[in-house]
């Protein structure tokens, strides 16, 4: 088992919070508590690359330089952070001259690298380090009779494909059959959600999204689980509204995997972060007998 150090990003300090009130606790169940990276900054999310490539880079550096010089690896739950990281990983691990110039700059600061990390996220490390049999093994309530909605999105599996298949993956729907929930055959599990769309040109992003939604309920699902903090609020946020402009009721809870991990190791829905979601939970609670209460 390899030593990480858990890397929040700004969702999960925000309004993404019930990503991280889950994850730790599970991962502590799983025997790996994680430890926060200690002055961690922000990633620059996947826009700053598209300002300034090389300030991008060299601010991402600056984490895993500190990841280095505690000799753990990352994981980073945000889809966008682990895209943002992988990324600049692959660039500074490298020779060019971007590496080279980036690379004086992480030393004038005080932040060399030499390039040891590795960007893992936390469904990777659940699948490839922990296993999904070991996962068995700690499944107190099967969250057996609900159906979900694995849904992806664009950044964990494009444009690497080291881990999992780019168009059609199965890691996350594999968690959740290990954990007793029924995946649903669902084509739209790569479909972009808009990202910063839905603030930006609202009506582009609501019709993203409603697309999404509209397959998970014909597909029969009780809920979309998904693993990237853009994509959960981006699905849950303007549900009302599509109601209202498309006169198609596509309401669904929108929940993290590691939400439904907790629930199925017993642990008490009160600590996982329920208590957030805008939209009602209790189709969910009435699929699931026992799982997740005191």
């Amino acid at each position: 088992m390899k030593d990480y150090v858990y890397y929040p990003g700004c969702s999960l300090k925000g309004n993404s919070k019930h990503y991280e009130e889950s994850i730790l606790p599970v991962f502590r169940e799983l025997g790996l508590p994680l430890e926060e990276l200690e002055d961690w900054n922000c990633c620059g999310a996947t826009a700053y690359f598209s300002v300034d490539d090389l300030m991008a880079t060299a601010i991402c550096g600056r984490n895993l330089s500190l990841a280095e010089k505690k000799q753990k690896n990352i994981i980073a739950p945000c889809a966008g952070c682990y895209l943002t990281l992988k990324k600049a990983n692959k660039v500074l691990q490298g020779n060019s001259d971007k590496a080279r110039k980036i690379h004086r700059a992480l030393e004038k600061a005080g932040c060399p690298y030499q390039g040891s990390i590795e960007v893992k996220h936390p469904l990777e490390v659940l699948i490839e380090d922990i296993g999904l049999d070991r996962i068995k093994e700690r499944v107190r309530y099967r969250l057996t009779g609900l159906k979900v909605a694995c849904y992806y999105g664009c950044q964990l599996v494009r444009p690497y494909t080291d881990f999992d298949d780019p168009d059609y993956p199965i890691k996350l729907d594999q968690l959740m059959a290990a954990i007793g929930a029924e995946p649903v055959p669902y084509s739209a599990k790569t479909r972009c959600c808009g990202g910063s769309l839905t603030g930006t040109i609202e009506e582009v992003g609501k019709r993203l999204n409603f697309i999404l939604l509209k397959e998970a309920k014909r597909r029969g699902a009780d809920a979309i689980v998904t693993l990237c903090p853009l994509c959960q609020f981006n699905l849950e946020i303007l549900q009302d509204k599509m109601l209202k402009d498309y006169g198609e009721d596509v309401t669904m809870p929108v929940l993290y995997f590691s939400q439904l991990m907790g629930l199925a190791f017993g642990l008490a829905r009160e600590d996982l972060g329920f208590n957030r979601s805008i939209i009602d939970l209790k189709p969910v609670w009435q699929k699931l007998a026992i799982g997740g209460l005191r």
